[in-house]
């Protein structure tokens, strides 16, 4: 779906540019079974359409329990490096990715969180806003698996019901091996299911399924960004033509009790199209 119009935007680097919709981790637990951009979103892009999504930032938080590589997961997306020394992260940390996606540029805004419980007051303040929730446990640590559902509570609470993108992601896939993998991940997609969640095992060591995990996050936070653009700016021109039809409507006195087309210096369709425009759906 790339556009043939040129880039809008400095250019990103070769491994941010996303030009069809990135597959899911596993079928068993995904957010969306779809292989293509939505309909809405394809022709926004291809007619550059898509308001001030490439303006915003979607904010991206990471949650999880200590040691389990939250920080590592990040680092390797964003600086393709993984540091050996473990250093706990204290409060917040973030990091900004930007990205062109079918032509458009976007960016993610990525919370790193600390998991120690005496930082917990502070980082809980940092959920709010956020478009993409992250819950990180370790693959070797069944117990960090179900901590994720207190983790994800916290950061629901702090945000809209709905409002956003959940997934549950195994770190650490290299320590395991293929048979100890999938046994712990049927366990994982058992509990991303009852989440809402869509499920990824990732290793920040080796890299593996790291860039397509976040080339996952960042198309469907940007498909969902310029569907919301699309509907707050159908819904403007409703009030519009709503408002134009209150102003007529005072102009003539507030006289309804006579047919439209009746009411002095009203133009008998003006009523009509109001009504008709207030009914429409955007789907």
């Amino acid at each position: 779906m790339r556009s043939s119009l040129t880039p809008l935007g400095p250019p990103v680097s070769r491994d941010r540019i996303i030009t069809c919709f990135p597959k899911w981790y596993t079928p068993e637990a995904c957010l969306q079974l779809k292989e293509h951009f939505h309909g809405q979103v394809s022709v926004a892009c291809q007619r550059r359409n898509t308001g001030t999504v490439g303006l915003r930032l979607s904010k991206v938080v990471v949650l999880g329990d200590l040691y389990v590589g939250k920080t590592s997961l990040i680092h390797r997306f964003c600086k393709n490096a993984f540091d050996r020394d473990y250093k706990a992260t204290i409060g917040v940390d973030f990091e900004i990715e930007r990205f062109e996606i079918a032509g458009i540029p976007y960016s993610l805004q990525i919370w790193d969180t600390a998991g120690q419980e005496k930082f917990k007051c502070i980082a809980s303040a940092y959920y709010r806003g956020a478009q993409v929730i992250i819950t990180a446990f370790d693959l070797s640590d069944m117990q960090t698996l179900e901590h994720t559902r207190q983790w994800l509570e916290d950061a629901l609470r702090e945000n809209e019901p709905g409002s956003c993108f959940v997934f549950l992601v195994g770190t650490k896939k290299d320590l395991l091996s293929g048979a100890a993998c999938e046994q712990v991940e049927a366990e994982a997609v058992r509990l991303a299911k009852e989440m809402q969640a869509e499920y990824w095992s990732v290793s920040a060591k080796t890299g593996e399924n790291v860039k397509a995990f976040f080339s996952r996050v960042a198309s469907l936070a940007f498909e969902q960004s310029v569907l919301q653009d699309l509907e707050r700016r159908s819904s403007a021109r409703l009030q519009v033509g709503d408002g134009d039809l209150i102003s007529a409507y005072r102009w003539n006195g507030g006289k309804s009790n006579r047919d439209p087309g009746e009411q002095e210096g009203l133009h008998p369709g003006l009523l009509l199209a109001g009504t008709c425009h207030s009914s429409l759906h955007f789907p």
